[in-house]
């Protein structure tokens, strides 16, 4: 008995030494030079500085479009799980839609300034209707769109496992006693389903919080987001003390959000 539970103990080792190297160590780091300003002295002054309200708009755009880009994200790609659940060679389906996270984030991006672009496929595509060339790229539709087409996958694979394990037997009784559809998935579906749905919305929003190389390449600059700022005093302004500071807390900020989206009832799920 002692020999297992000291063979388990060593296998935690490799896992707690990650986390305290990768997870924890940075954290610790960040939170240290948030209280040093661009000369190495000790100061609050960027805490200060972060509650101004020019970084607070910049907070507000940034949870704006990152509810947008998880909305969009969730209203595609619950349909589009649930689709899945129903055809045939589903894990082909679903392998074909997790393919692209393959794909470096940098190369994404680029293909979507090449079809986006003023001589691009949509515009190209518009011209042929009639409409003639339009500003795409460097708007905020341009950035919504890319945004959500590289996260749509973190989406539909949790809502998709969440789908899977519904038991089917809830869904037919609740036809057999007369519910409508809609009545069936708003009640019977959905509420059994969302664990999925919550971690899809993690796996969505929180990076979507954090936003810097979109926002410069796709929208121009246009959308200032806390990554974008945290970005900038990084390499730019090389003011490394509010750069910090605004990494801690979009820290605290994605752990509220976890803790809220990860409550249950007593006995369920909320």
């Amino acid at each position: 008995m002692g020999t297992n539970a000291a063979t388990r103990s060593a296998y935690l080792i490799p896992y707690l030494l990650w986390m305290v190297l990768f997870v924890a160590a940075p954290i610790v780091l960040i939170a240290y030079y948030s209280f040093f300003d661009v000369d190495g002295n000790f100061t609050l002054g960027n805490y200060a500085k972060f509650f101004t309200p020019v970084y607070w708009r910049m907070a507000l755009s940034s949870f704006w479009y990152a509810l947008l880009i998880t909305l969009f994200s969730l209203l595609v790609a619950y349909p589009a799980a649930y689709l899945l659940t129903k055809t045939r060679h589903k894990q082909l389906w679903l392998l074909l839609i997790i393919l692209p996270t393959w794909i470096n984030l940098l190369l994404k991006v680029y293909a979507f300034l090449g079809i986006f672009g003023t001589y691009g496929t949509v515009n190209k595509l518009l011209e042929l209707l009639g409409i003639g060339t339009q500003q795409i790229l460097f708007t905020d539709f341009s950035f919504v769109f890319v945004s959500v087409y590289i996260f749509i996958p973190f989406m539909i694979l949790p809502i998709f496992n969440a789908l899977e394990e519904l038991n089917p037997s809830l869904v037919d009784a609740s036809r057999d006693l007369g519910a409508s559809a809609w009545t069936t998935f708003s009640r019977v579906i959905f509420p059994l389903t969302l664990g999925g749905v919550k971690a899809g919305c993690q796996a969505v929003f929180i990076p979507a919080l954090s936003l810097f190389m979109i926002t410069r390449l796709v929208a121009g600059n246009r959308v200032i987001t806390l990554g974008t700022a945290i970005e900038q005093h990084f390499l730019v302004t090389q003011d490394w003390g509010i750069g910090a500071t605004i990494a801690v807390f979009l820290i605290l900020a994605m752990a509220v959000i976890m803790r809220l989206t990860g409550l249950r009832k007593r006995g369920g799920i909320v």
